[in-house]
């Protein structure tokens, strides 16, 4: 069977109510594209495929008749298609977009949200835009909040993260001061647009690419009472607003990952109970190995206080490996520096627990196993 498709992200303007509507209905009749182990174009309006094994990519093209087309890679997406315009005083016509989390009944793999706010130590994230200069655009990085761990339907608060515009845009709502969050300067602005409240943080400059804890921007909403330690974080989103053209735009690379327990007291200090990294691990490498080429498998295991999820093991191939296919992880790219993340059924590894997984490649001259095995960016033995 078929999975439903995620609903659009709430219009801006106040017929949001009318719309979603419209949109549920719409929507039921939209099919899922298959997980996206190739560039997997979709054109649906609300067409969605897999990416990672974790994440979602979505079409979204919920304020236009006009046709767009996001392509799914192995790593992101591109917007390759963006027909037509909207009024640039008004909502934009799309948000193509990949997540985390659960948004409009759809849960990505292995997602460990929605999860309490008091609950959650840290919730790092990295992304990589690509931008373009003949569109009207925002590149914005969605965090979604409510007072329950709701998995559909309009969530109670928006953080908005511009990492750019492009063209006469402004966020919903009106400027009230700046803020240091992540260790940057943000212009904050607040509103809301008939479905929830919306709290926006635009930088300066355009900022290409990022790695940091989402959990700093949720604290400050929490800080200045837009939400509260006993809400949810439902989903994490990267993404673009277009009203005006917009093919070429990409999320070249994401990674999102929630990391429960007891959040710290105050800058640079632990919890509590301090539950989660540093994490601690040992990788055990057994190949067969033939001329030329070779198979290996890899077992990950994590010997630190508290469960992964999902988890992510990099390390670096020799000169002249390729790794041709993989098993129980996606591995990309397939040379030099490589990162290997848990599929679906195996996202999660346990305290004291492990995960194993393989992959084929081929070798030039002399086998050499590959080196700096590092679990969620921790050195392993």
């Amino acid at each position: 069977m078929r999975a439903s498709p995620p609903r659009p992200r709430p219009p801006r303007g106040t017929l949001g109510a009318f719309f979603l509507a419209l949109v549920a209905v719409v929507a039921t009749l939209v099919g899922t594209a298959p997980d996206a182990r190739a560039d997997t174009l979709l054109c649906e309006q609300y067409g969605t495929a897999t990416v990672q094994g974790r994440y979602v990519v979505q079409n979204n093209r919920w304020g236009t008749a006009a046709t767009q087309c996001v392509t799914a890679t192995d790593t992101g997406f591109r917007l390759t298609r963006a027909d037509g315009s909207v009024p640039t005083d008004g909502p934009p016509k799309a948000y193509p977009s990949l997540f985390n989390g659960c948004h409009y009944t759809r849960c990505s793999p292995g997602t460990a949200l929605p999860a309490r706010i008091g609950g959650i130590a840290s919730a790092p994230s990295t992304v990589s835009y690509g931008f373009v200069g003949d569109a009207v655009y925002n590149a914005s990085y969605d965090i979604w909040l409510d007072p329950t761990p709701r998995t559909d339907g309009v969530n109670r608060t928006e953080i908005m993260i511009w990492f750019h515009r492009n063209g006469p845009v402004q966020p919903i709502g009106a400027p009230v001061g700046t803020a240091t969050v992540g260790g940057r300067s943000w212009q904050v602005w607040t509103g809301g647009n008939g479905s929830n409240d919306v709290i926006s943080f635009v930088a300066p400059s355009a900022l290409a690419a990022w790695d940091f804890d989402v959990m700093d921007f949720v604290r400050e909403t929490v800080a200045r009472g837009m939400a509260g330690n006993d809400w949810y974080l439902t989903s994490v989103q990267a993404g673009f607003e277009p009203w005006q053209n917009g093919a070429g735009l990409a999320v070249h690379s994401f990674s999102s990952a929630v990391h429960l327990g007891t959040p710290p007291t105050g800058p640079g200090e632990p919890g509590p109970t301090d539950p989660v990294p540093p994490t601690a691990c040992a990788v055990t490498f057994a190949p067969n190995v033939w001329t030329g080429g070779y198979t290996a498998n890899v077992t990950v295991a994590h010997t630190g206080p508290a469960a992964l999820e999902p988890w992510s093991l990099t390390f670096t191939l020799p000169e002249g490996q390729r790794i041709t296919q993989a098993w129980n992880a996606v591995v990309t790219p397939s040379s030099g520096a490589v990162t290997a993340t848990g599929a679906a059924h195996n996202a999660r590894i346990e305290a004291g627990g492990s995960q194993t997984f393989g992959f084929q490649g081929t070798y030039g001259g002399t086998f050499a196993p590959p080196s700096g095995f590092r679990l969620d960016g921790v050195a392993c033995t």
